[in-house]
């Protein structure tokens, strides 16, 4: 497989900061550039109208500061940042056939039974629609961690 570019889709959780390392020394052993991406979802409407904004949620400015935080393991990487905004799953998918990427890195939180069934997976709906190979990479805490 010939690797060119790298998306590494990032939702600043723990769990990404392992994938991230993977992503980057697959881009470093590949050559490939790393393109590191958030989605911002955009606010539910209800019935009548009115906006639910969910739990509060960091300020655009914020958000993009902790996005250009999100750097490669590796300064050689080549990478640049992208902060796009939708559902998390479609949004990834169409950022991939946009950029014409060759390989998806994700965290994943691995949850399973319920919390699955009610939350969803964005992984698992990224791994069904995407138009190129997606890793999906699940953090096992050890014995200290924080959940």
């Amino acid at each position: 497989m010939n690797v060119k570019k790298i998306l590494f889709p990032t939702d600043f959780s723990h769990t990404g900061d392992a994938a991230l390392r993977l992503a980057t020394a697959l881009a470093r052993d590949s050559g490939a550039s790393l393109l590191i991406a958030h989605v911002e979802e955009p606010p539910v409407a209800y019935g009548g109208g009115e906006m639910y904004y969910g739990m509060p949620e960091p300020a655009l400015e914020e958000i993009k500061r902790m996005l250009h935080d999100v750097t490669p393991t590796d300064p050689k990487v080549v990478f640049e940042h992208r902060l796009v905004t939708g559902d998390p799953a479609g949004a990834i998918v169409r950022l991939a056939q946009d950029e014409h990427v060759d390989l998806i890195v994700l965290g994943t939180h691995g949850r399973t039974g319920l919390s699955r069934l009610l939350m969803g997976s964005v992984a698992e709906s990224i791994v069904r629609r995407a138009p190129c190979p997606v890793l999906t990479y699940k953090h096992h805490p050890r014995k200290g961690d924080a959940p």
